[in-house]
């Protein structure tokens, strides 16, 4: 009997892992083609001009990952394309960047939504982010890009 219960809860947490395989990478170079299906045989769909563009990862076949962008574009990139380096784009509403992770610390700009910016560190609900010439604290519930 005790033999069943760990088989079934192997079973469980196996299957739950199926889910949980997205992750997020970013576009390596500034310009990658989004391709219809796994290999360079298909199509190219469309072409990403921006570097660091945050992509959420949902699927892999050989060295192609089957990605989704912010705006809900999906197809399938070579590997040698994406990077780990952490990257962001600001949903929502306009967000301000503070001098510290706390809504009463000093505002340093405005972010526009679809503005992208890179990811120096996380913690709770803040990430500290890079854009041109301002580093600051923003919260995590404007950015997409991040689990």
């Amino acid at each position: 009997m005790l033999k069943i219960k760990y088989i079934i809860l192997i079973f469980i947490f196996s299957f739950q892992n199926l889910f949980a395989n997205e992750y997020f990478l970013t576009l390596r170079n500034d310009k990658v083609n989004l391709r219809q299906g796994p290999s360079f045989e298909y199509p190219i769909k469309l072409f990403y001009k921006k570097k660091y563009l945050p992509v959420l990862v949902q699927d892999r076949f050989e060295n192609f990952r089957k990605i989704i962008d912010h705006e809900n574009n999906s197809g399938w990139v070579h590997i040698s394309q994406l990077s780990k380096k952490k990257a962001a784009i600001i949903v929502g509403d306009d967000k301000l960047i503070f001098s510290n992770p706390s809504i009463y610390s000093k505002p340093y700009a405005i972010l526009k939504q679809g503005r992208l910016c890179q990811i120096r560190k996380c913690k709770e609900n803040w990430c500290k982010v890079k854009i041109e010439k301002f580093e600051g604290w923003i919260k995590k519930d404007g950015l997409w890009g991040l689990l």
